[in-house]
């Protein structure tokens, strides 16, 4: 599953509070379990309720009187249970366990082992909670209001579709028959095998589906609508085909080449062929997550699979590359190996957010996404793993609302980033010849993390486990110290490692001080670009000589940015290293890798912000997309941090000191010769500028929104969230009125999200009111409220107020809408992570004490040190930064 785009990197931070009593939780027994399951179902897209049929091929392992199963909003008709070559035997009780999800059948007399027929006649709601077998809302050329029935089965809602052992590591093949409205579209895991008029009433049409390879309940899928598709082969004879709402099939010709071009490269690189005979992307109206890996059906919202070559800007171009290269890959690691248990999660997750920007990186190599990798991911879980209240990549979990919880960016990015170190450890070779065994090994069965270790352990030779396990079961990552002599032509350093705390140095020592076995590479001067020692950090500190340095040359720990840690550098080491980044002789992703350190020192209270203020100055010169892309997430954070005081004009005219060589040297108009970065580059610095109230970027923004509007000259589509953003920034009720007009006149869901993320940004009070009221209304869809809400608490010390009393007010619907899931969280984390005043933390703290968000508690947690860390910065640093502002402009005496 792909979670949604992360447009806010908002930082992470919390105070620690009991964990509360854990659910008792226990897995189903394992005296009766699924061969194959017979499923008809019959959904009503008017009334949205559906009738199904199950008649399970089942083996009994040992005698009982009952069968657990698990079952969800389903209510049973008849259940009978058929011993083979024996008498049906009629249920006689159906004892439902609402809490667990679980129904008990009860039989007369006693089930005998061996193989058997179960069969329950059910009924069940097609619900609007984006879950299950759920609806979502589509509207016909006509105007018309429509519904699709469609599902969403992981992590643990194949239940609320069908009776089921809806367990990873309990899997069977399927035989699906849905029984629909004949001008409907219908879609399964598999292919169509027969299709006829269903006898009792000649508008429907009964559909079936050849039998499905061995498989989990949660990537089961069906989709009953409206659709058109463009169709290819890839060059292996995978039939691929992307679904789109109808009209809009030319919007899936991109997603439809990154796939063809994406299964062969899988192939390949696992040496294991796609399995099914088709695979299907589909575009679905209503959808939680980002996408999700459904065998053979992969499902997506809309704005992670459709392009428009006219109204699509390049950030979402490389975001549906992403998402399709993340599910695809999913089907051989989680599809066809699959984790035996969610403790495991993270193997599905995190290898594939982390083989996705492999595949991106041979579809379009002038991404350069694996610098981008840094700074979406990388930084991303660093700030996250820093707290007290994150947790180890392998969590155990039990209930349902312990497992939506790890849907989160440790069992994502975490897992990526010591993914991508691992494999830089182990060398690409080892780690395909791992990689295919593993998959050989275990293909449609379940494996678990120490599977994978033994396998790639077995190719290289290298202590795989060993290593691993310190970055898996632990939570939290190291800080390396690293300080430096020079012996004649050898410089000796000496390196040690600590855990690092987002609120800084633990003082005393640490009775169980956890350490990792931490691969560290160090490169010179001479060539920034070469490794030029290895060593494993397996002890507290060591020492390590280089030849052949000479004394006016630097060293660089971590080139690459590839190992999971911090790195605190002597300051004659820094000093040393600082010139690099002004010359650019130090590779982009180690000029970002080493402000993002820097940053995150300062939060820590182990440097002075102004320091880094002052290395930030020293990147006027910087070419790099995503080195700008990071430094500007740094300078929000401050930004958002010094909003809470007076001298908040003075953090904007530093921003507009920074960006405006840049701003100018690029320009509105894209030349000739540019790509995909120079656009990416120019939309974020714009928007940087126009935000910061830079006053030609404003008035220039004014202008061409005034043509885009008239209908002049359109806005190019990367231009659009920038233009969009300064006007709305300065604008007024006019300005709100116009953009919720585009809002209502757009056509792709692309411009609808567009304009959702920056209408926060409006400055009134009441006009904040009006654009918070807007996230709830029907113009908007239910997915996408959140970033409504966040736009508004990320914009202003006035929104994120009005944000989180928004929230609180309405807190019935919104967690009645997104309850389980983890978009609550993400609605949390949006809306409350940049207070900065102590007594804000005990307020959150005290309203979700009384209002229970079980899927969130972790964020809420995480939240609440992340104010509170807010709150000390802000006192420790806030008065030298405005004395650094105010000396930066003035005059020379």
């Amino acid at each position: 599953m792909q979670q949604i785009p992360r447009h806010h990197h908002n930082m992470v931070r919390g105070v620690t509070f009991p964990m509360p009593e854990r659910r008792p939780f226990v897995r189903l027994p394992t005296d009766v379990y699924p061969v194959n399951y017979g499923l008809r179902l019959k959904p009503d897209l008017i009334d949205f309720t559906f009738e199904g049929k199950l008649e399970a091929a089942v083996e009994v392992t040992q005698g009982t009187n009952q069968i657990v199963m698990n079952c969800a909003d389903i209510d049973i008709i008849t259940a009978s249970f058929v011993p083979e070559g024996g008498d049906e035997i009629n249920a006689t009780g159906f004892n439902y366990q609402n809490e667990d999800e679980k129904v008990t059948l009860c039989f007369p007399s006693t089930l005998q082992k061996g193989a058997g027929s179960l069969k329950i006649d059910f009924v069940g709601e097609l619900n609007d909670k984006m879950k299950g077998f759920y609806r979502s809302k589509y509207m016909t050329a006509s105007g018309e209001i429509r519904y699709a029935a469609v599902t969403q089965f992981e992590a643990t809602d194949a239940r609320r579709a069908f009776p089921c052992w809806d367990e990873p590591a309990i899997k069977a093949t399927f035989d699906i028959t849905l029984i629909v409205p004949k001008d409907r579209i219908s879609l399964s895991n598999m292919n169509v095998v027969d299709r006829k008029p269903y006898p009792e009433d000649h508008s429907l049409v009964e559909v079936k589906f050849a039998t499905t390879p061995i498989m989990s309940t949660y990537l089961v899928a069906f989709v009953i609508g409206e659709y058109d598709f463009v169709e290819s082969q890839s060059s292996d004879g995978v039939t691929v085909r992307v679904y789109t709402p109808v009209g809009k099939a030319e919007q899936g010709k991109f997603a439809l080449e990154v796939a063809t071009k994406t299964l062969p490269f899988y192939k390949d690189y696992f040496h294991v062929p796609y399995p099914l005979p088709k695979i299907d992307l589909i575009a679905i109206a209503d959808f939680a997550a980002g996408a999700m890996e459904n065998w053979g059906l992969v499902t997506y919202r809309e704005t992670a699979l459709l392009i428009d070559p006219k109204n699509s800007c390049a950030s979402s171009r490389q975001w549906v590359a992403l998402v399709v290269g993340h599910e695809l890959a999913h089907q051989w690691f989680g599809n066809l190996v699959t984790m035996e248990w969610w403790t495991h999660l993270w193997l599905n997750e995190g290898f594939a957010s982390w083989i996705e920007y492999l595949c991106v990186d041979h579809c379009f190599p002038e991404y350069d996404i694996w610098t981008q990798f840094v700074s979406a991911d990388y930084t991303r879980a660093l700030d996250l793993d820093a707290l007290d209240n994150s947790h180890p990549i392998e969590v155990d979990v039990g209930h349902p609302s312990e497992v939506d919880e790890i849907f989160d960016a440790i069992s994502y990015s975490k897992g990526a980033s010591v993914i991508r170190m691992l494999h830089n450890y182990i060398g690409d070779e080892d780690f395909r010849t791992g990689m295919n065994a593993y998959l050989l090994k275990f293909q449609h069965k379940n494996a678990s993390t120490e599977d994978l270790w033994e396998c790639l352990e077995q190719a290289s030779g290298k202590p795989i486990a060993a290593v691993m396990n310190s970055w898996t079961k632990q939570m939290g990552f190291p800080i390396i110290v690293v300080d430096q002599e020079q012996h004649g032509s050898d410089r000796v350093l000496k390196i040690s490692q600590k855990k690092f705390c987002a609120s800084g140095p633990r003082n005393g020592t640490y009775e169980n001080c956890p350490n990792w076995m931490v691969p560290i590479s160090i490169c010179t001067s001479e060539d920034p670009s070469c490794t030029k020692m290895k060593v494993l950090l397996d002890q507290p500190e060591t020492t390590v000589n280089i030849t052949n340095v000479a004394p006016d040359h630097w060293i660089k720990i971590n080139p690459g940015t590839v190992g999971f840690y911090r790195i605190q550098y002597s300051s004659a080491m820094l000093e040393s290293l600082l010139p690099g980044i002004r010359d650019l002789t130090l590779l982009p992703v180690d000029r970002l890798g080493l402000q993002n350190d820097l940053f995150s020192l300062a939060r820590a209270g182990m440097i002075s912000t102004v320091e880094v203020l002052k290395v930030m100055e020293a990147f006027v010169n910087e070419p790099n997309y995503t080195v700008w892309s990071d430094l500007s997430c740094n300078l929000g954070v401050l930004s958002s941090l010094l909003s809470h005081t007076d001298f908040h004009e003075d953090i904007q005219e530093f921003i507009r000191d920074l960006f405006t060589p840049i701003g100018m040297k690029l320009g509105w108009d894209s030349k000739t010769g540019e790509g995909h970065l120079d656009a990416l580059l120019r939309g974020l610095v714009l928007g940087k500028l126009g935000k910061a109230g830079h006053k030609a970027t404003l008035e220039e923004a004014r202008r061409r929104f005034k043509e885009h509007v008239e209908g002049k000259q359109i806005l190019p589509a990367d231009l659009r969230s920038p233009v969009y953003l300064t006007v709305l920034k300065h604008g007024d009720s006019t300005t709100l009125d116009t953009m919720l007009k585009l809002h209502k006149q757009a056509d792709m869901q692309e411009e609808k999200n567009r304009i959702e993320r920056v209408l926060g940004a409006i400055p009134a009070p009441d006009l904040i009111q009006r654009v918070l009221n807007f996230a709830l209304s029907e113009e908007v869809r239910p997915q996408d409220t959140v970033s409504v809400i966040g736009g508004v608490a990320g914009s202003s010390k006035q929104g994120r107020k009005a944000a989180w009393k928004f929230v609180k007010d309405n807190w019935e619907e919104l967690h009645n809408r997104y309850q389980g899931g983890f978009l609550i969280s993400r609605l949390i984390k949006l809306t409350v992570d940049g207070f900065a005043i102590d007594k804000m933390a005990a307020e959150v703290k005290s309203f979700f004490e009384s209002h229970h968000a079980p899927a969130a508690e972790r964020t809420v947690q995480q939240c609440c040190e992340n104010i509170l860390l807010n709150a000390t910065w802000l006192k420790r640093d806030a008065d030298h930064i405005h004395q650094y502002l105010l000396q930066r402009k003035a005059p020379p005496v």
